[in-house]
């Protein structure tokens, strides 16, 4: 897994920055320019992490949970990716700050922002915790998935564990529905919505709400007797177990 330090960052993000500190506000704007470009490796990293998770679903699957050695290597790649994911929040929030302090200073002040950034930075990485790291959606999702496709797969949990997991495949077998009530199609991408558990495929649902918000209006659950009136994307996660069945149930049923 790749590493990205801190101090690499601020090299790359300050090195269009001129000495001279009445050409430094001009720089600014290249610095956020910069940010943003390293904000949307987040999205990669969102990206490596769903891949993950679906590689050890696919181990679940194959093997159940005997191969326990291979699913901790899993688990300790999402943590990586998790910790790199709150790396670069907490660098994008060092940059900010730091930069909105100096703007109301001096402009010889702005000669220290990179070494401003650099303590910022640390400040704010002292303060992020194991636990922090583990409540990450997408490694809380890992977790949930990995443990609910062993049940489907007949797989025993744990005593503790079972009722709920009980529950859990309940609720997604007496809702298993692979056509997306948007397109009217078989779901690619399916992506759960937390507050009314209805399915929706990933790209339907983002543009229905894109578009809605564009028009300042509200995007209502389509699925027919729902009162869900206002979904918002923060409330869709992508389903990787549900994403699985339906990729299962098209080699069963001959489909390409």
């Amino acid at each position: 897994m790749i590493k990205l330090h801190v101090c690499l960052w601020v090299e790359f993000v300050f090195i269009s920055i001129p000495a001279a500190p009445f050409l430094l506000k001009m720089s600014l704007s290249t610095v956020q320019s910069t940010v943003s470009t390293l904000k949307s490796c987040q999205t990669d990293i969102a990206a490596c992490m769903d891949m993950i998770s679906d590689v050890a679903l696919g181990i679940v699957e194959a093997q159940g949970m005997d191969n326990s050695s291979a699913l901790k290597k899993l688990e300790d790649m999402i943590l990586e990716c998790s910790r790199l994911d709150r790396e670069i929040n907490c660098f994008v929030d060092s940059v900010d700050e730091m930069t909105a302090q100096v703007t109301q200073e001096p402009p010889e002040a702005m000669v220290n922002l990179r070494n401003s950034v650099k303590g910022r930075f640390t400040e704010l990485m002292a303060g992020v915790s194991d636990t922090d790291l583990q409540r990450h959606s997408k490694v809380v999702a890992f977790k949930d998935s990995v443990r609910k496709y062993a049940m489907q797969a007949g797989q025993t949990p744990d005593e503790n564990e079972e009722e709920e997991l009980d529950e859990d495949i309940a609720v997604t077998q007496s809702q298993t529905n692979f056509i997306c009530p948007l397109t009217q199609v078989e779901m690619v991408n399916p992506m759960k919505n937390k507050k009314c558990n209805h399915y929706y495929d990933q790209v339907a649902v983002l543009e229905m709400i894109k578009c809605k918000h564009k028009n300042r209006k509200t995007f209502r659950c389509p699925k027919v007797g729902c009162d869900n009136k206002d979904v918002r994307e923060s409330d869709l996660e992508l389903d990787l177990v549900m994403k699985r069945m339906i990729q299962n149930h098209k080699r069963q049923s001959g489909k390409t």
